[in-house]
């Protein structure tokens, strides 16, 4: 099962559900606005890709942080209250594809963003 998380309206999500649908790819959508940001998840795709990766440094939710905000996401504590307060933080989408090792029990492989040649291979899995 390939779960996509993010924000419906979020221009690189739109091309990803169009990516999958167009290539015949059967996924849930998670809305971050909607459903909130899973807290159980995070761990396991911080794990994964690490916050650096995981976090939209470069959007217009980031800059509207003051100095004091943006250092506390320098730990998983700050980090993960940070992106729970405002799910526009996580870059997007992440998604969860049922292939590669297994996380938490259960066989995912995550990846952040939209990158087409990869998906490609992960969805051949």
């Amino acid at each position: 099962m390939i779960i996509v998380y993010g924000i419906p309206n979020c221009d690189t999500v739109k091309k990803a559900r169009a990516w999958l649908a167009d290539h015949g790819a059967a996924y849930t959508f998670h809305d971050f606005k909607k459903q909130g940001v899973p807290l159980d998840r995070l761990p396991v795709w911080a794990g994964v890709v690490a916050w650096d990766k995981l976090l939209n440094r470069q959007g217009t939710a980031w800059r509207k942080l003051d100095t004091q905000e943006q250092a506390s996401a320098q730990t998983a504590e700050g980090a993960t209250a940070l992106v729970v307060a405002n799910p526009s933080l996580i870059k997007r989408p992440v998604v969860e594809w049922a292939s590669g090792a297994l996380i938490s029990g259960h066989q995912a492989e995550v990846t952040v963003g939209f990158d087409a040649q990869l998906w490609a291979k992960l969805i051949e899995k």
